[in-house]
């Protein structure tokens, strides 16, 4: 059961990257945020994304995304490491 959640979360953490990553490259399509996608993935990530905004963008681009899914990927490693230790195996490689 407890694996179970950890492979859960593991997913959830997964696809939401996969969600930022293609918020991300929307920006590169004029009008693909004023789409009924482009809103509902902008109110999807605009909440985590808006907790990296703090790094100003370099010559216009912006690594804030680069350092957000930096942090989702250290997330799932460490519920990979936690689950680890407590089943004593490997699950995800």
């Amino acid at each position: 059961m407890i694996a179970l959640v950890f492979q859960l979360l593991h997913w959830a953490i997964q696809i939401y990257m996969m969600l930022i990553f293609i918020w991300v490259l929307m920006s590169w399509l004029p009008g693909a945020y004023q789409s009924a996608f482009g809103q509902w993935l902008t109110k999807i990530c605009q909440p985590y994304m808006s907790w990296f905004r703090f790094i100003p963008p370099i010559l216009g681009i912006d690594f804030s995304p680069i350092l957000a899914l930096l942090v989702l990927e250290l997330c799932s490693n460490g519920l990979t490491y936690i689950e680890a230790l407590l089943f004593g195996v490997t699950v995800y490689g």
